[in-house]
């Protein structure tokens, strides 16, 4: 098996496990090291009537950022969001894009797409959709999506080059991206590239901040520019604090 099959195979069996457990924290982890996933919420961008409104099983303290916030969603516009996970986010943009629209969840792990469904179905949430599939392969039709959305998710991909292109095709001319994502002010180290739980945790397959703006800007997208950023030191250790930055990246298919 190669080294990126297996990180590949870790961070999904990571993402299943928190889906099983309902929390982002491991099997493990003690209360007091594991605060609630409402709390983390805040802390990341969601606001208290954020979370009041959609299901509370679909937030699990993922994420680095609300990119729903920020995508300026409007009523029968067709979203995607990349690496959906429980649906917190498909759920908070339902409301925006009301009965006239959709938004279509996709997700690698099989874990979180039947969770997202159930709490979907449980809810009566009628103009949403979880599909089985990569980032780097949509299962979705070409030029079909006014707007893609993703929170955090985009880091995990082995091959981002392959997760914009893909977003390029999907989108319809005109349509946009609102990426929520961490990327680092350097290089990291080699013991942090090839740390399997920093991979999972987001961290290790983060791009240099201008690597990451000229990945999109290859695929094709235009206007892209970096709306909102701050240092993120939620959950990394001392040699990582102030060199990880969540950014909030939007760009156009013009």
């Amino acid at each position: 098996m190669s080294h990126k099959s297996e990180i590949k195979d870790f961070v999904k069996k990571r993402y299943a496990e928190i889906a099983e457990n309902q929390s982002s924290c491991s099997a493990s982890c003690s209360p007091s090291c594991c605060p609630p996933s409402s709390e983390v919420a805040l802390q990341i961008g969601y606001s208290n009537e954020d979370l009041q409104t959609i299901p509370e099983a679909s937030s699990m303290g993922l994420g680095c950022g609300n990119p729903v916030a920020l995508a300026a969603l409007k009523e029968g516009e067709t979203v995607l969001d990349l690496g959906s996970g429980g649906g917190i986010d498909v759920f908070l943009a339902s409301k925006k894009v009301g009965t006239r629209g959709k938004v279509i969840g996709v997700d690698m792990t099989a874990e979180m797409i039947l969770k997202a469904r159930a709490i979907a179905t449980k809810n009566g949430y009628k103009n949403v959709e979880f599909r089985l599939g990569e980032i780097e392969d949509l299962p979705v039709e070409d030029s079909s999506v006014d707007v893609i959305i993703s929170n955090c998710v985009i880091n995990l991909a082995l091959d981002k080059q392959k997760v914009f292109r893909e977003a390029y095709r999907v989108l319809k001319q005109g349509g946009r991206i609102m990426i929520s994502d961490l990327v680092t002010e350097e290089e990291l180290s080699k013991e942090i590239r090839d740390n399997f739980s920093a991979w999972a945790g987001c961290i290790a397959g983060a791009l240099v901040k201008e690597d990451y703006l000229d990945t999109i800007r290859r695929a094709g997208f235009k206007n892209v520019k970096i709306v909102s950023e701050s240092h993120y030191n939620i959950d990394v250790s001392e040699e990582l604090h102030g060199k990880i930055v969540s950014i909030k990246v939007e760009a156009y298919k013009n």
